[in-house]
This record gives structure tokens, C-alpha cells and sequence, in this order.
């Protein structure tokens, strides 16, 4: 498999910001996160993804980009930020040498991501295990392991170097066009899509509201393992956790505010200026069937 060298600075958010489109980034460092995972399988590969999203459908000419990696194992799998896979490496890292809680601290809140949620597939077998951060909130949500039914096309492309062959489905409200190379013969993608006879290198949806380009491959290393740990995370079904994002989104600092009275809240936006967000941006990549 193709490697890729990845670059060795990476941007930190602050605690609490928002950008020009009032979105809300928060991180809560969860040191028990790190500290209680275990390993639930042995990666094969990692493969890493580009992302590109509209946050804000209104404004469809300013997207958002973020590095994500899945690491795939033989029988599981986790997608997540590229900054929480740092994390990870470095976490790991720290545990084998005993390093201090203080110490450890440091390092998480040393990599920052917009994207919060890890998403496991196949992790309880059989199912799809999302965990996810909200504000302060920390949820664990479990669905059955939900594959998208393709529809295979003869048409062919070349990324990375593979052949590839495309595909199409409706799937969580979306319809998407995937490409899937069978020369990496394990039925796995960005996100939760899955289900084909190779892994899935491109995939977007017909809007181009989410887009998801493989851009780096590498091998599994002896030792290297997918690690899942849900300590503090409140189990919630998928229909309460969109709920609670919609609410979010609705007006940030009345949800933040309500999670934890006695937290003051202070947003600012890049320049400095106190708001106060209503009805921000939100378009989940998940939509209810009309």
C-alpha cells in the first residue's frame, strides 16, 4: 500500500470559539477516555480521507475540510478525526512509558478537531457504535450495523493507483456514488458506508454536501490495534442524539448553558466580539427520509 508522510504541525482550537458561520467548536478532555480503552482488534490498514462538507446549505460555495482516518481491522472498524487519531498514537505512546495523568492531559488537549465523534462498525458485533461529544455531554449511541444496498456500474477510474469500480445506493437519506477497489478485497468506507466486494476510496453524495476522498493508504504494523473506550459516555438512541444536535444548533449557548448551569458561557467569534448564536448552520450528513 502507498504511504504518506503526515505533517508534523497540527492547528489547536481553543476551548470555545466560533467561526465566521457562528459554528461551535468545542473539546472536552476526557483523560478516562484514554486511560480505561482496550484494544477490540488488530489493524490491517488505515486508510485516510479527506472530507470536504457544507455546513451551511444557504452558502454551498464555502466548504469545510477535515483530514479523518479509519482504521480497519478484520473484523471492526473506527472512523474518526485525523486529530484524535494523533491523539490516539500519542496516548498510547504515553501509557507503554507511565506517563502521569498531567502529562497526558497535556498531550489530548494538544490536537483539536471539529469532528468529535468516533464511529465503530461492527463494535458490539452486529452493530454500529457512535461515540460522541455534544458541548460537555458525552453520548454512546448503539444502532444495528446498517449496510447501504449498492447498485454496481461497469464504469471504472484509477485513484491511488487502483482500479476502481463504481457504485451507487440511497443511504441515511442521501443517495451516494462510491468507488471501491476490489484490490483491497475488505468490505469498508468513510463514515458508515460499507458493503461492497473492496474498499471504498471516493464517495459523495448527489449534492456534493459531503464528499470523502482517500488520499494516503498504510499498512498495519505489529502491535497496532483499533482501541474502544466509552467511560462517562450516556447510552442514547440515535433518534434522541439528532434531537439533541437540532437543539444545538437551534441556540448553542441556551443548550451549553442548560447541560451545565453552573458554567458561564462566553462565545466569541474570531475577532474577539461576545455573541450570541441562534438557528446556526446545520446540515447533518444523516437526514430523515421524506
Amino acid at each position: 500500500m502507498k504511504k504518506m508522510t503526515f505533517p508534523a504541525t497540527i492547528a489547536a482550537f481553543c476551548l470555545l470559539a466560533a467561526s465566521a458561520h457562528a459554528q461551535i467548536v468545542i473539546n472536552i478532555v476526557n483523560p478516562d477516555e484514554a486511560l480505561k480503552s482496550e484494544p477490540i482488534d488488530e489493524v490491517l490498514f488505515t486508510a485516510q480521507y479527506e472530507m470536504t462538507s457544507v455546513a451551511d446549505t444557504a452558502q454551498r460555495d464555502r466548504t469545510e475540510k477535515e483530514m479523518m482516518m479509519l482504521k480497519a481491522g478484520a473484523r471492526s472498524s473506527v472512523f474518526y478525526s485525523y486529530a484524535k487519531y494523533l491523539t490516539d498514537s500519542v496516548i498510547e505512546a504515553d501509557k507503554a512509558s507511565g506517563a502521569s495523568v498531567d502529562v497526558i492531559v497535556e498531550h489530548i488537549n494538544k490536537y483539536r478537531s471539529r469532528i468529535n465523534y468516533k464511529i465503530y462498525k461492527n463494535y458490539p458485533n452486529g452493530k454500529t457504535t457512535t461515540l460522541e461529544h455534544l458541548a460537555i455531554n458525552r453520548f454512546r449511541c448503539e444502532e444495528n450495523n446498517d449496510v447501504p444496498r449498492w447498485e454496481l456500474f461497469p464504469d471504472t477510474a484509477t485513484l491511488l493507483g487502483y482500479t476502481c469500480r463504481k457504485a451507487v445506493c440511497r443511504f441515511k437519506g442521501r443517495d451516494y456514488e462510491a468507488w471501491f477497489t476490489e484490490d483491497i478485497p475488505r468490505s469498508e468506507g468513510p463514515w458508515k458506508l460499507q458493503g461492497l466486494p473492496g474498499l471504498i476510496l471516493k464517495a459523495q453524495d448527489a449534492r456534493r454536501e459531503y464528499v470523502f476522498e482517500c488520499v494516503a493508504l498504510i499498512q498495519g504494523k505489529p502491535g497496532d490495534s483499533i482501541a474502544f473506550g466509552a467511560s462517562g459516555h450516556e447510552p442514547i438512541s440515535r433518534k434522541d442524539l439528532n434531537r439533541l444536535f437540532e437543539r444545538y444548533a437551534a441556540d448553542p449557548a441556551g443548550y451549553i448553558a442548560s447541560a451545565a448551569p453552573n458554567v458561564k458561557v462566553q462565545i466569541r467569534n474570531k475577532e474577539g466580539e461576545a455573541i450570541s448564536p441562534k438557528n446556526t448552520p446545520y446540515n447533518p450528513i444523516e437526514l430523515s427520509e421524506q
